[in-house]
């Protein structure tokens, strides 16, 4: 079945000087300010649309990385997944770097790099992301 997530976002002002209000209506996990210098400069407390990108991203792998490793009957203990989003003002999104770092037993490290790099290559939030460079650093700890 489909599901379909939502979000809004109040702003006032012009690009530079105004502010925003992004709602998660879906999860009605709170609202987060928004603003031009906390995407280009300073976060200062607020959240940038690369940040919501990469908490989607990190997720995302972690999802996609705990199913393929329990499916080839090595489920991880643990994963702790990074994803680091950049933006270059006047450019756009320039590209992704995920670190991930999981407690598997019974995997080697040449298998679990192999696993991660699949579930980059899978991972809904990656294919979405197809129009920019994306980087994996994967390790066993």
């Amino acid at each position: 079945m489909a599901t379909t997530r939502s979000a809004r976002t109040f702003w006032e002002g012009d690009l530079l000087n105004g502010t925003g209000i992004v709602t998660f209506d879906s999860s009605g996990i709170g609202d987060q300010p928004v603003s031009w210098p906390s995407r280009a400069e300073q976060a200062d407390g607020k959240t940038s649309p690369e940040e919501l990108i990469a908490a989607a991203h990190s997720s995302c792998l972690s999802m996609a990385l705990s199913h393929g490793l329990t499916e080839a009957g090595t489920p991880p203990l643990r994963l702790v997944t990074s994803a680091d989003v950049t933006f270059q003002p006047g450019e756009g999104v320039t590209g992704v770097h995920l670190t991930v770092e999981g407690t598997v037993p019974g995997i080697d490290d040449d298998a679990f790099v192999a696993a991660a790099q699949d579930a980059k290559a899978n991972c809904p939030v990656s294919k979405a992301l197809s129009g920019t460079t994306i980087t994996l650093s994967a390790k066993l700890v």
